[in-house]
């Protein structure tokens, strides 16, 4: 599979998935529609006013694993909380501005709080060291309502991939697996056992389905391969992985030959790019002008210049680095933008690109 096209659907398709964009657009606008009546807005009245974002209060800072803390968030009223599944994502804006998206991996069941894990990145533009270093008990901060780009669809037989910190949005699917009684499998690998957070914890729920795989537990010997993991399926499973990107590229290599027959990932950074071209960006009309190679994303390449431009996920699905078109013509790469809004301008510089030669004049 060519990892610089977008990640296969909820049921393992390639391409990009047209349900999850209209998903997205409607949980956009409608956050709490799950367990509602669909009103049909009747012509003539005023459009829906956008949703306020969450204000959000510390109440738990405590470091879980070596460069690793969790995060408890509450309702500064200590107020309900909007309603979640597993595999949803939290978009956090920061006291400093920096917004940054996280996995949710506490219960779903739990309406009062948060729960997210960060694990420190020393190159990863200061979100996740403002994190560990400056988001104490009581800090604010804002938040989007949840939204889930990597739903868990509850299939009879489950087996869980997870490489380090990609742990977290697979905690809950376990979770839920379990107190589901499906046929469930948790394999997570990592590099030392006092770097992987949350191995008691799943543990506790079944240690028969449960194989945690630090490479230290192997000194000199070869880290599990892809088919190794996916040995791990129960025949006919539907396999979640989260990983990094070398680990999802052999599981997307490996897959065909397992016995399971679905694949559902989500990366926590970029995607290789595999087939870029060069191209162009030009910053206004009178601009300056940056090349683009065929290994790097136009966001990248801003950001050396503009490093104030926002930027979260890296992989065409928060929406935060969202710029304005004025001229050329874009390869769309993201799976958030909808035609219409694709019509009129707006482009994802962190993973849209351009032909050969192109030259996209963005408004900034």
């Amino acid at each position: 599979m060519d990892l610089t096209t977008p990640p296969p659907d909820l049921y393992g398709r390639p391409g990009p998935d047209r349900f999850l964009q209209r998903v997205t657009a409607f949980g956009d606008r409608y956050p709490r529609a799950m367990g509602r009546p669909l009103l049909r807005r009747r012509p003539g009245l005023a459009a829906p006013r956008p949703t306020p974002p969450l204000q959000l209060a510390v109440t738990g800072h405590r470091v879980i694993a070596t460069e690793v803390v969790e995060l408890r968030l509450a309702a500064p009223s200590g107020g309900t909380l909007p309603a979640w599944q597993p595999g949803a994502r939290l978009l956090l804006t920061l006291p400093s501005g920096r917004e940054r998206h996280y996995s949710l991996c506490g219960d779903p069941a739990d309406r009062a709080t948060y729960r997210i894990a960060v694990r420190r990145v020393a190159d990863g533009g200061g979100g996740s060291a403002e994190i560990h270093d400056d988001l104490h008990v009581g800090a604010r901060l804002t938040a989007r309502h949840p939204r889930n780009g990597f739903a868990f669809c509850a299939e009879p037989a489950v087996l869980l991939l997870a490489g380090g910190i990609g742990i977290t949005p697979l905690l809950p699917m376990a979770c839920e697996a379990h107190r589901l009684g499906l046929d469930w499998r948790l394999v997570h690998t990592g590099r030392s056992a006092d770097s992987m957070p949350f191995t008691d914890e799943l543990r506790a729920l079944d240690p028969d389905r449960v194989t945690v795989l630090p490479d230290t537990d192997r000194p000199g010997a070869e880290p599990p391969s892809a088919a190794d993991l996916l040995g791990y399926a129960p025949d006919g499973a539907a396999v979640y992985c989260c990983g990094p990107a070398p680990m999802l590229a052999a599981v997307q290599a490996a897959f065909e030959a397992s016995p399971a027959r679905a694949l559902h990932f989500e990366r926590f950074g970029a995607a290789p790019i595999l087939d870029g071209r060069p191209f162009t960006v030009q910053l206004g009309e009178d601009g300056p002008r940056l090349d683009v190679p065929a290994d790097r994303s136009a966001l990248d390449v801003v950001r050396e210049l503009r490093p104030d431009l926002p930027y979260s996920c890296h992989q065409g699905f928060c929406g935060t680095c969202r710029v304005q078109l004025r001229s050329g013509t874009p390869e769309h790469r993201d799976r958030r933008l909808t035609e219409e809004e694709r019509a009129a301008g707006a482009l994802l510089p962190c993973v849209s690109r351009a032909p050969e030669g192109e030259t996209l004049v963005l408004d900034l």
